[in-house]
């Protein structure tokens, strides 16, 4: 089965609604940008016949970070960082580590890694944030006009609303995509990303979990914060990512690669 989770707990306790987030809306295929980011697969094809239930970037070459709501039972996890996943493709399994601080009411700390027994070859990881960073450059103003670029490997939301539906129309592919989005807001935990339509900006949904968020255009590999949930069904409002640059993360993250 996909895993699917609605963090209704989060999205109440940020903005007052519930709703879940995980796939690229209003995006494009990312082919070769940003082959740092993989994604997670199930041990077995779901009913549409695609694979990939979460994402994850590369952070060194034996470390993969995602999230803990991703793999709630899991010990080992399947990672592709094909474009376009297809059976027969090179998958790497690693042992899955979560944060034993996570909170699956709160959704605290809702982190975790992929740790290969070998390096993945031929693959530059993501860059990480300084501690702080977010926090300097939302005092200077910056963030206020910074390009975000989340990456993932959830579904595509085809839906125009012309059917008379929401709009919402999710359509599974095991591809790697992209979209542009701004920023929002920035909370001690949370860093909020909302989609300004009029640019033609997009978000995350279902399948993108765990992913991440790079600051900076297409072709930045300087992942700030990783997918959690959203404010709409139509993954088409604000998204709210995990931070990376805080300590607990750090706490977390820094038992496994270096940090800057």
């Amino acid at each position: 089965m996909r895993f699917v989770l609605f963090i209704t707990v989060l999205a109440a306790a940020v903005m007052g609604v519930a709703a879940p987030s995980w796939a690229i809306t209003n995006g494009y295929a990312d082919h070769g940008a940003h082959p740092q980011v993989g994604a997670l697969l199930s041990d077995q094809p779901n009913d549409d016949g695609t694979w990939a239930f979460c994402t994850g970037t590369l952070i060194s070459p034996t470390v993969l970070l995602t999230a803990a709501h991703c793999g709630p039972d899991l010990k080992t996890a399947r990672v592709s960082f094909s474009s376009h996943y297809e059976p027969g493709d090179k998958v790497y399994t690693g042992r899955y580590v979560a944060d034993d601080r996570y909170d699956a009411e709160s959704h605290l700390h809702d982190i975790a890694v992929v740790i290969f027994s070998r390096a993945v070859p031929n693959i530059r990881p993501a860059r990480l944030p300084s501690a702080g960073m977010l926090d300097r450059l939302n005092t200077g103003g910056d963030l206020k006009t910074s390009e975000f670029t989340p990456v993932g490997f959830g579904a595509v939301n085809s839906g125009d609303g012309t059917d008379g539906t929401d709009g919402a129309q999710l359509t599974y592919t095991d591809t790697r995509h992209r979209t542009s989005i701004s920023f929002k807001a920035l909370g001690k935990v949370w860093l909020e990303l909302t989609p300004d339509a009029s640019s033609g900006e997009g978000g995350t949904c279902y399948g993108d979990s765990g992913g991440p968020n790079f600051l900076g255009g297409s072709a930045s590999d300087l992942l700030v914060a990783t997918t959690i949930s959203g404010a709409d069904d139509a993954c088409a409002a604000t998204n709210f990512d995990y931070r990376l640059d805080t300590a607990p993360a750090r706490g977390f993250i820094g038992r496994f690669v270096t940090l800057p």
